[in-house]
C-alpha cells in the first residue's frame, strides 16, 4: 500500500504516532515509550515500517496490540454507569420514546418505532451468536450524539452494524446511496463506514461496517459497495462461520475496552 500517512496523536497521556491509509483508516500505530508497533494487517508490515522509518529509533518490536494481562483486566472493572454492555437493542431509542412517547392521536406510527424494531430483530440475531465465541454490545454513543447501532466483536474479526428498517419496501443501494421505498436517496454507506472508522479509532483495531437491511420487500445492489457488507437478519448466524482473525482472549480482551464508555468518549 503506498501513500501511508503518519499522524502524532496523544491519547490516554501517551505519545503515539498513527499510520493512516489513503482513506484515513488507521492501518498501525506505534507506541514510542514502549518501542512497538502495533499492526491491524500483517500484509502491511514492510509498507508501515518504511512510513515510520523517519519516526524510530533504535530496535522496536512489530506485532498486532497486545491482550491485556489479567491485572490489567481487573483494572478496567467498571462503574455500572459506565458499563454498556447492559444496553438493550435500540437503547438510546427506548429512553427517548420513554421520555417523549410522542403525541397518542397520531395517524401514522412514530417512525421511531420503525427504528427500534429494526434495531431489536438485528440485535437479537447478533446476541444468537454467542454461543460461537461472539460478543455484541448495542447502542454505543458516540461524540456528537450519533451512535454505533451494534458492535458485534468474534473470532471472525469486529463489525460496526448500522440497523436500517425497510419493512416491505425496494431498498436500492448505489454506494454510497440508499434508497427505500418513495424516499430520496441518502448517502447512508457514508455514515456506515463512518462508525466503523471511529470504532476503529476508539479501539485501535480494524472494525468492518456492515448494513444489515430489516424485512425489505425486495434488494437491489448496482455494484459491490466499498467495504461495506450489506445483509439481512437472516444472513446474521453465518458470521458464526468466519474466523481466523482473533483468538478468544483477544475476543475478551477487545470486548472488555468496547464495553467501557469512556473508550468512546474520542471515537
Amino acid at each position: 500500500m503506498s501513500g501511508l500517512r503518519v499522524i502524532p496523536t496523544r491519547r490516554r497521556g501517551q505519545d503515539l504516532l498513527y499510520v493512516c491509509g489513503t482513506d484515513g483508516r488507521n492501518v498501525a500505530w506505534y507506541d514510542r515509550e514502549a518501542a512497538r508497533v502495533h499492526l491491524f494487517s500483517e500484509d502491511l508490515r514492510q509498507d508501515v515500517l518504511d512510513a515510520l522509518g523517519p519516526f524510530l529509533a533504535g530496535a522496536v518490536t512489530v506485532g498486532p496490540p497486545p491482550v491485556p494481562t489479567a491485572a490489567e483486566l481487573v483494572r478496567l472493572a467498571l462503574h455500572p454507569d459506565d458499563d454498556l454492555a447492559p444496553n438493550r437493542p435500540g437503547e438510546a431509542l427506548l429512553i427517548a420514546l420513554d421520555r417523549d412517547p410522542g403525541p397518542a392521536h397520531r395517524l401514522r406510527t412514530d417512525p421511531r418505532r420503525r427504528e427500534l424494531a429494526a434495531e431489536q430483530t438485528v440485535g437479537e440475531a447478533l446476541d444468537g451468536l454467542e454461543g460461537g465465541g461472539w460478543r455484541t454490545l448495542h447502542s454505543i454513543p458516540l461524540p456528537g450524539g450519533d451512535r454505533v447501532h451494534h458492535l458485534v466483536i468474534g473470532p471472525g474479526g469486529l463489525f460496526a452494524m448500522y440497523a436500517l428498517a425497510a419493512r416491505r419496501q425496494r431498498v436500492v443501494v448505489t454506494d454510497p446511496l440508499v434508497t427505500t421505498g418513495r424516499r430520496e436517496p441518502w448517502p447512508l454507506l457514508r455514515r456506515v463506514r463512518s462508525d466503523a472508522a471511529r470504532a476503529s479509532y476508539a479501539l485501535t483495531a480494524e472494525v468492518r461496517p456492515a448494513l444489515v437491511l430489516v424485512e425489505p420487500a425486495r434488494l437491489d445492489v448496482t455494484g459491490p459497495p466499498r467495504e461495506v457488507r450489506v445483509l439481512t437478519p437472516a444472513d446474521v448466524p453465518a458470521l458464526a462461520r468466519l474466523g481466523g482473525v482473533l483468538k478468544p482472549a483477544d475476543v475478551e480482551a477487545l470486548y472488555a475496552v468496547a464495553r467501557d464508555r469512556r473508550t468512546w468518549g474520542k471515537g
